[in-house]
């Protein structure tokens, strides 16, 4: 499951990370959610960002609240689900990210998030799937997801998934519309666990309506009151 990310690199960062041009009045994010228009990378427009929606809908439907519950797709089984094949084979996309978060339960009610990131805070990119639809109104609209994976060391100390993050060596091959299945298939592995960090957070990350810079910023664990202290 990869349910939020962050994105807190500057334009001028993220061009020269991936040599692809932004938009000007591109802001950095630090609680991107489903639904919501963020950048990726096309193998169609490779030179250049793209602003697509995050939540895909499924070739038979064209409907959007069928498309915020499609978020993520298992790297596993994603050549065989009739809903994801056709966008592994002609739709593939880079998703850039810093960090994503997710949330460790402690007992029924208490789920603490954190934030995992490589270990140099260096940008990276999901490994993404994208498609197309027709809205009620005819408007044609561009939507993706992230592929997930079984978790590495790390991660699986709090989820029992993660995202797939590709080796940067790897990007242009995910790009590539020549790359075989079986080569593809070949780069989607958890990250290595020794080139990644992961540290709480605050709670404030829960709600989508909050989106600063104190949300990437380390906390100590909670305290017996339910209580964190911000670091940096």
């Amino acid at each position: 499951m990869c349910g939020r990310y962050s994105l807190s690199k500057s334009k001028i960062e993220l061009e020269e990370r991936f040599q692809a041009e932004m938009l000007p009045d591109f802001t950095p994010r630090y609680n991107i959610a489903p639904t919501q228009l963020v950048p990726v990378i096309t193998s169609q427009s490779p030179k250049g960002f793209s602003f697509f929606y995050w939540g895909i809908t499924p070739d038979f439907g064209q409907n959007r609240p069928v498309a915020q519950k499609l978020i993520n797709a298992r790297a596993e089984t994603v050549t065989e689900k009739v809903t994801f094949k056709s966008s592994f084979q002609k739709r593939r996309c880079l998703i850039p990210a810093d960090g994503f978060y997710e949330w460790k339960r402690l007992g029924k009610k208490t789920k603490i998030p954190y934030r995992f990131t490589l270990r140099e805070n260096e940008l990276f990119a999901f490994a993404g799937i994208w498609d197309e639809y027709e809205t009620v109104n005819g408007e044609i609209q561009h939507t993706f997801l992230i592929l997930t994976t079984t978790p590495n060391d790390k991660v699986a100390e709090i989820h029992d998934r993660m995202p797939v993050i590709l080796a940067k060596k790897d990007e242009k091959k995910w790009l590539d519309s020549y790359s075989s299945e079986e080569e593809l298939t070949q780069i989607l592995n958890p990250f290595p666990s020794d080139l990644m960090m992961g540290y709480t957070v605050s709670p404030l990350v829960n709600s989508v309506e909050n989106d600063n810079p104190t949300l990437i910023r380390k906390t100590s664990p909670m305290d017996q009151h339910g209580n964190y202290t911000l670091f940096g």
